[in-house]
């Protein structure tokens, strides 16, 4: 099953903010620190999950309990900052490796694991590399989702999130740009996005909120409504999965005292 929808929009009619709270479903393996993404396939209820920059090039399936139960090792990836996960319809993984911190980076990419449910201990990946458009400055980006055959992209920027497309094809892309949106509040850096199996909902997800974007025209999630869903507790939230359209899972990185958590959250 794949993830759920997609979000905002210069013109975009912002409702007020909601409150929820956390629920702590499992505590994810203490050999897992840095998780920076969760996905589902529709072929089994293994989540997938894998760390960040300085970590391995493994793909990790853990259990309801948050246990390893597959460590899968992708010999032909570095993991220069693998920042997302997402899935199609045949159970197949993409990883993103477009984190760019620096802002330094022009060439991204994301690999294709085929079937992990059913793969062995290592894999190869197939490669869809991408260039950002000849008038965008390069970003830093963390998250993104598969969607008709595109994969959408949003940046991770404290004034402006962008918004680009890249196909679902083998080889060297040039990304299409598609909007902006300056998303209110002090923490608005996009870490994590999902779409709906319908493709009615979007949601992207930051430390202390997550937003809610429906309505949109198209592939334009920044023409329609968001609604912003503010967390009883601010930690590095890295990973969001939808659900349903109501209700998503996320992750956090772990520190000293606190995170490193599956949770459940309601966004109705």
């Amino acid at each position: 099953m794949k993830a759920y929808l997609k979000f905002l929009c210069f013109g975009l009619f912002f409702i007020s903010c909601k409150t929820g709270k956390l629920d702590a479903l499992a505590d994810i393996s203490s050999s897992l620190n840095e998780i920076s993404a969760i996905e589902k396939t529709s072929h089994s209820d293994v989540l997938w999950v894998i760390q960040d920059a300085g970590n391995n090039n493994h793909l990790y399936g853990l259990n309801l309990k948050g246990q390893i139960v597959k460590d899968i090792i992708v010999n032909n990836a570095e993991n220069t900052d693998w920042e997302d996960l997402t899935s199609d319809a045949d159970g197949n993984i993409y990883i993103g490796d477009f984190g760019n911190n620096s802002k330094k980076r022009t060439q991204f990419t994301i690999y294709k694991v085929l079937q992990p449910d059913k793969a062995s201990s290592s894999v190869e990946a197939e490669q869809i590399n991408f260039t950002l458009p000849k008038k965008m400055d390069s970003e830093d980006f963390e998250s993104f989702f598969l969607h008709n055959g595109m994969f959408y992209l949003f940046s991770k920027d404290h004034k402006t999130c962008e918004l680009i497309r890249i196909p679902n094809k083998p080889g060297h892309h040039v990304a299409s740009y598609i909007s902006k949106v300056k998303l209110k509040g002090k923490h608005v850096k996009v870490t994590s996005a999902d779409i709906s199996d319908d493709g009615t909902t979007v949601v992207l997800l930051n430390h202390d909120k997550l937003w809610k974007l429906t309505k949109y025209s198209a592939d334009d999630f920044f023409s329609g409504t968001l609604e912003d869903f503010t967390f009883e507790h601010d930690t590095q939230k890295e990973g969001i999965y939808l659900i349903s359209n109501n209700e998503v899972l996320i992750t956090d990185e772990r520190n000293k005292y606190d995170g490193g958590y599956i949770y459940r959250f309601n966004i109705k």
